[in-house]
């Protein structure tokens, strides 16, 4: 009599590639065929695919970071040097070999610095003049953005390249023009020539053109939507395309506010009472009675005026990558 099959290997279905538990999966009716099995762990950390590069992955991280430190040394040596011969007496300054850290840290330097000068007042004007210019700033130059990336006209792509023109004179050939203009509507020896100039001068162009590329890459789905909901242009401006833009305004944040804390070109020109003064141009004034440098007192000003550049870079620079990225992703 014939054998009948095993109740075993009726019940078992022909094996399936790619298939799952369910009995469903892209490689359903491809049989298993020619193919080699995985080894156990070849794809795990553990297994023999993942052993060399573990291996030489902390050596190459050591060298990787080794190298990096020996080349911020050059950058980072002058900043540190600033940082600890403002602590230090006026004749251990120029010492050789130069100290790493002050054998005998005294505040001095500090202490001059704000009764020489007013310093503190000093610090309040290059403050709120870089809060200032860097708030109006974003606001105009998102605007303008916006309307050279989202609204069509005639002319625009030539009103655009000659907004880009003001990246190409230098604020040395306007200084003069604009010296002339300011004293003629009497706003020398103000702040009012600094915040005008910076706002709406070359800082500006540059944050219209990074904003106009950041607003590019928005959808335009996203304004078809805004429009069946019966939001106008000022309301999807303001309600969607600027939240959406926190990167780019971060970067434009950034870059306007470093700029405008250091200027010094233009406070020399407009401003003459030094309880006008910014910190650039006020780190010019410690001298002594025989006009001799003052140089504790130099380098504790400057350690104070570059905290609030360091405090924004470290803290805001993955931001401001970020935004400038973003910005060129489309042309």
């Amino acid at each position: 009599m014939p054998s009948e099959p095993m109740a075993s290997d009726a019940a078992v279905p022909p094996v399936r590639d790619g298939a799952d538990v369910a009995g469903r999966g892209p490689g359903i009716g491809r049989p298993l065929v020619g193919r080699t099995p995985r080894r156990p762990g070849a794809d795990t950390p553990g297994g023999a695919a993942g052993r060399s590069p573990q291996r030489r992955s902390p050596w190459r991280k050591v060298v990787f970071y080794g190298l990096l430190s020996l080349l911020a040394v050059p950058f980072v040596f002058p900043t540190w040097w600033m940082i600890t011969s403002s602590f230090k007496p006026i004749n251990r300054i120029f010492a050789f070999p130069p100290e790493l850290w002050p054998s005998d840290p005294t505040l001095d330097g500090y202490v001059a610095a704000f009764t020489v000068q007013p310093f503190a007042l000093q610090y309040f004007n290059s403050m709120y003049i870089a809060v200032l210019v860097t708030a109006g700033t974003m606001l105009f130059s998102s605007m303008a953005g916006y309307a050279f990336a989202r609204i069509r006209f005639r002319g625009q792509g030539v009103l655009f390249v000659i907004v880009l023109t003001g990246l190409l004179i230098p604020a040395e050939v306007t200084i003069v023009p604009l010296f002339q203009m300011f004293n003629a509507w009497g706003m020398i020896d103000t702040h009012w020539p600094l915040i005008l100039v910076t706002t709406f001068g070359a800082p500006s162009v540059l944050a219209t053109f990074i904003m106009r590329q950041y607003f590019i890459t928005l959808p335009v789905e996203l304004e078809e939507a805004a429009r069946i909901d019966g939001l106008g242009r000022w309301r999807i401006y303001w309600s969607i395309a600027l939240p959406l833009s926190r990167s780019a305004l971060a970067a434009v944040a950034i870059f306007t506010f470093l700029h405008v804390w250091n200027l010094y070109l233009e406070p020399t020109v407009y401003l003459q009472t030094p309880e006008l003064f910014t910190l650039p141009q006020a780190l010019t004034r410690y001298t002594d009675a025989y006009g001799g440098e003052m140089w504790n007192t130099q380098l504790a000003a400057a350690t104070l005026t570059a905290l609030p550049v360091l405090i924004v870079f470290v803290f805001a620079q993955k931001q401001f990558v970020e935004g400038l990225a973003q910005t060129g992703l489309k042309g």
